[in-house]
């Protein structure tokens, strides 16, 4: 899964950087900035929040936003719901899930299994979900508890590396033959727990406490050559990782006045902490490929973050409001070499990022309606233990000497609520100093370093009607011009002795289209026949800090139609969609500064998809 938002996270090649993410609360991003997101079970969903702009700094170390994903509450009579939906490309989920309440008790237990061939050869893929949420709430004493456990488990997951431009254009279902030579692929399973304990003190004050623990396992087999893994300081063409990590976040809510005006402040601090276990391993055995062999790499990575923080609000005038926050992030790195052998050193060491995080809004009330509101603040972005995990000169250990960018960002804009459209306008800039970027990245295998200074500036405007009841329109238009704003040199070889290419003043961030537009038009009654249509316009995106090519912008068009009956106490819903139904070729994603210039990910072409579910009552 590939996220960005306003260009950040957009240059990584392994999990989702640069955005915060959240599930029920729990952190879903680690300590050193780098989340997964494959343990959503998006069929046991109530919502999903974006936060953009500066306030996202108050989450700590991301520069881009913040995605909380809430699963649905457990409330009313028991209920149990069956699904299956099945593809092109042999696609196939099968879920269920049963939810319910008895008194104080609510819970909601879910899974999901989902299997596929994939668009593309050697691109098959396995997904095993399953999802809880418990929660004890009693009125009287003002007390809340609420415990998330999910697993997950892809015990396959094919990859079919990029495409060169070449082979893009001759077959884009196609593979490049190291992926099949080496079977690149990735299995990776995870189980975690959480509980949020909430207390309200008196009508006024209130504390709540988070902690979470968890475990994630991943092998992936990458497509390295067996000749340079020959030298004695190569790490291997296998990456096995283990990790263990645990948090908690403790925060003080009260509600006040200032100056005979509505005052709310909110304190807190939060911990979090990873051990890794990074191996290595050769990708072969002899002659034979794409199996794991002999032991090349072995060390324990620790990372943890104590980030004290306060945020407050004050209503100083009827129509004014003031939000303004800090937080005094520290996040430290040490790795403990157990893999010193003959040549290889010990490459055991530390380092540590701090930054204070300040965030300032103003919030003016046109009318009951019409909102206007700026904000302003700073952000911070530590590499992640995999952007540290290689040096670029093919020396081992960790790269400690990489620094951690610093952002800058402001916003204005204007949201409209009303009985006829909901309208959001908001203009944006962020500057960052000490950009990391990529400097090679050769095998799914990538080098960073900080590249001096960038500027994120755009626009985003968003229109949502019900222009008649169950007739509904979407459309969101986002224009972002992200560039370079100092010139630095970039590596074409592995290892990098040397920078040999030169990037100009000006040049675009690669990863991110300048222009994008979506719409889309439901009819969804509660009761039978439904139906819709949807588009999806996207900007060219370079492909490389040297801009020499670009994956060209496409348009899209989605559509589908269902029927949704009631018998009794069990409710039954079908459908049928159909995607890229002019079968447009086009890239759906990018690996940015790939040094083999396999660049372009090819997207699926025209699609479609039947499903079927039912919900009973008792």
């Amino acid at each position: 899964v590939q996220i960005s938002v306003r260009g950040f996270g957009a240059r990584s090649t392994f999990g989702i950087r640069g955005v915060r993410l959240y599930v029920d609360g729990i952190p879903a991003t680690l300590p050193d900035g780098q989340g997964q997101i494959s343990h959503v079970d998006l069929g046991s969903a109530d919502r999903i929040e974006v936060l953009r702009g500066p306030f996202s700094a108050l989450y700590g170390n991301s520069s881009g936003g913040v995605i909380q994903v809430f699963t649905e509450a457990g409330s009313g009579a028991p209920t149990l719901g069956a699904s299956v939906a099945a593809g092109s490309y042999g696609s196939l989920r099968i879920g269920a899930r049963a939810s319910g309440a008895s008194g104080s008790f609510g819970y909601l237990v879910s899974g999901s299994t989902f299997d596929t061939d994939g668009y593309r050869d050697h691109s098959a893929a396995e997904r095993r979900i399953g999802n809880a949420k418990l929660s004890w709430r009693t009125d009287a004493d003002g007390r809340a508890i609420t415990l998330v456990v999910n697993s997950v488990a892809l015990p396959k997951a094919e990859d079919p590396l990029g495409l060169t431009r070449t082979q893009f254009a001759a077959n884009p279902r196609g593979v490049d033959p190291s992926a099949t030579a080496f079977d690149t692929r990735k299995t990776v399973d995870q189980t975690q727990l959480g509980v949020i304990y909430e207390q309200r003190l008196d009508d006024a004050r209130s504390l709540r406490a988070l902690a979470y623990f968890g475990h994630r396992n991943t092998e992936q087999f990458q497509a390295i050559a067996v000749g340079p893994q020959a030298s004695a300081l190569h790490p291997g063409g296998v990456i096995a990782l283990g990790r263990d990590y645990r948090g908690v976040d403790l925060r003080w809510t009260a509600k006040s006045s200032l100056v005979d005006a509505p005052f709310t402040l909110v304190a807190g601090v939060a911990y979090d902490a990873l051990a890794e276990q990074r191996r290595g391993f050769q990708n072969f055995i002899g002659t034979t490929l794409g199996v794991e062999g002999a032991l090349r790499r072995d060390e324990r990575n620790d990372v943890w973050n104590l980030d004290p923080y306060v945020q407050a609000s004050w209503r100083f005038a009827p129509r004014w409001t003031l939000d303004a926050g800090v937080r005094r992030s520290t996040v430290h790195f040490s790795s403990d070499d157990h893999y010193v052998v003959g040549v290889n050193p010990n490459d055991s060491g530390s380092v540590r990022y701090g930054a204070t995080l300040p965030v300032l809004g103003l919030l003016f009330r046109a009318t009951d309606d019409v909102h206007l509101y700026a904000t302003a603040g700073r952000g911070f972005e530590t590499p992640t233990l995999n952007e540290l995990a290689y040096r670029p000169n093919g020396a081992t250990g960790l790269n400690l000497s990489l620094g951690a960018a610093r952002s800058d960002s402001i916003e204005a804009g204007v949201k409209s609520r009303g009985a006829w459209a909901d309208v959001a306008v908001a203009v944006f800039e962020t500057r960052t100093h000490d950009e990391i970027a990529t400097l090679s990245n050769v095998g799914g295998r990538a080098t960073y370093q900080n590249v001096g200074s960038t500027r994120r500036r755009g626009a985003e405007a968003s229109w949502n009607s019900e222009l008649r009841e169950s007739l509904r329109a979407q459309l969101a238009a986002t224009w972002l011009d992200a560039r370079y704003r100092d010139a630095f040199a970039t590596c074409t070889v592995t290892p990098c002795a040397a920078p040999n290419q030169a990037v100009p003043v000006g040049n675009r961030i690669p990863g991110v289209a300048r222009s994008a537009l979506f719409g889309a038009l439901a009819w969804a009654p509660l009761l039978g026949w439904r139906g819709g249509v949807e588009g999806r316009v996207l900007g060219r995106v370079f492909v490389n800090d040297a801009n020499a090519d670009a994956a060209a912008g496409f348009a899209t068009v989605g559509t589908n139609v269902g029927y949704v009956a009631r018998f009794g106490k069990v409710d039954f819903n079908g459908f049928a969609r159909l995607d890229n139904v002019f079968a447009r070729r086009y890239a759906g994603s990018v690996i940015v500064n790939e040094g083999n210039s396999r660049f372009f990910e090819p997207a699926p072409g025209r699609n479609w998809t039947l499903g079927v579910a039912a919900t009973a009552s008792f």
